[in-house]
């Protein structure tokens, strides 16, 4: 059973990398080859990042179920190791939206928001 979940792990890893690679070179960039994207606070660089973002943040969230798989196949850990996994995952969802969009795009006050009530909800 544990050895199901480890592989279901390294298939999760997997499909993120490819998921990131693939829709890059493939989707992303001829899509930002188009002249007709959305300008959002004077270009379209915003939509571009946004775009980019959001696209690469699932990758982080699988690589995030990825830990938590690998997590519950040890079932000596704690569920405080896993909530743990489930914030880091957010802090870095959180710090990916503040630097890929400078700040502009308000999602990483709610990463962090999540992230902190996970770590504070599981201190007390």
């Amino acid at each position: 059973m544990d050895t199901l979940l480890y592989v279901a792990a390294i298939l999760l890893v997997i499909i993120s990398f490819a998921h990131s690679y693939l829709g890059e070179r493939y989707i992303l960039i001829r899509l930002f080859k188009r002249n007709n994207l959305p300008k959002l606070f004077g270009s379209d660089a915003f939509t571009k990042k946004t775009l980019r973002f959001a696209w690469h943040i699932t990758s982080i969230a699988w690589c995030g179920f990825a830990a938590l798989l690998v997590a519950l196949a040890q079932p000596q850990l704690s569920l405080n190791i896993m909530a743990s996994i489930i914030a880091l995952t957010f802090f870095i969802h959180g710090l990916l939206s503040l630097l890929a969009s400078q700040g502009k795009h308000l999602s990483w006050i709610v990463f962090f928001a999540i992230c902190a009530c996970i770590v504070i909800g599981i201190s007390f």
